[in-house]
């Protein structure tokens, strides 16, 4: 099977993709191409899936580089793919033949890149992150890199859309006590439930920032079951594991 891999012309035309569950070698659960080496999946499977989404790239595996995430704004910048994947939500780099990564399943997975200064920047944006500002964070080590701030494209890779993501009203609090005005990205549910817009309320982060364009693929993890992995998905069927899907760029 072929891998299903969504792609965007805001990036500049560099080599990057956000990749569904198609063309994997995991079974179960973790159906088709898990890239998450933190799942319960065999680690062999994910090995070859992670190979996989390399070679799409036109790279071999040991040049895909990724992190240990861990819903924060840390951003770490990179020569070389690390041993050990870092404890951060945002990887940026500048060294041609070097793929960046983050994996997701409702979260959202940003690629940023300003193709004229060769530098590129990949964010895993959930709730948490996206309030911390691992967003605006990505864009300043992408700076500090020789990127201008103008220049950067974004691009929101498949994440959970507001229909899908039902949030209580501690979690508006939180979002709104760091600005009002993101009580819009909020629309009532059922009794104190709400649901948030978590792929506009990471477009309106990263267009405050004052990058050059924002975009969302438009593509909704939770309610494409055969195309993407879900976590919320998962926990409402009660199943013991999910897959994570990798995005990824490279110069």
């Amino acid at each position: 099977m072929t891998l299903d891999i969504i792609t965007s012309g805001h990036l500049g035309g560099l080599r990057h993709g956000f990749f569904g569950r198609s063309g994997g070698a995991s079974s179960g659960v973790f159906a088709g191409l898990n890239c998450g080496p933190g799942s319960s999946d065999q680690h062999e499977a994910v090995r070859i899936n992670r190979g996989r989404a390399a070679e799409a790239l036109g790279l071999p595996p040991e040049h895909l580089a990724g992190l240990a995430q861990v819903h924060s704004a840390d951003v770490v910048t990179i020569e070389a793919v690390p041993a050990q994947p870092p404890r951060a939500d945002g990887l940026v780099t500048r060294v041609p033949g070097l793929a960046i990564s983050v994996l997701s399943a409702d979260c959202q997975p940003v690629l940023m890149a300003d193709a004229e200064a060769g530098v590129i920047g990949a964010a895993h944006a959930g709730w948490k992150g996206a309030l911390a500002g691992v967003l605006e964070a990505t864009i300043a080590a992408m700076e500090a890199q020789g990127a201008r701030r103008d220049r950067i494209a974004a691009v929101i890779g498949p994440t959970i859309s507001r229909a899908a993501y039902e949030v209580g009203p501690e979690m508006q609090a939180a979002v709104t006590a760091d600005a009002p005005e993101a009580a819009r990205f909020f629309a009532p549910g059922k009794g104190d439930r709400l649901h948030f817009d978590l792929p506009g309320y990471g477009l309106w982060r990263l267009r405050r920032a004052g990058i050059g364009a924002a975009d969302w693929t438009g593509h909704c993890t939770y309610a494409d079951p055969a195309r993407f992995f879900s976590y919320r998905r998962s926990t409402h069927a009660r199943e013991a594991d999910y897959g994570r899907l990798i995005a990824a760029i490279r110069l």
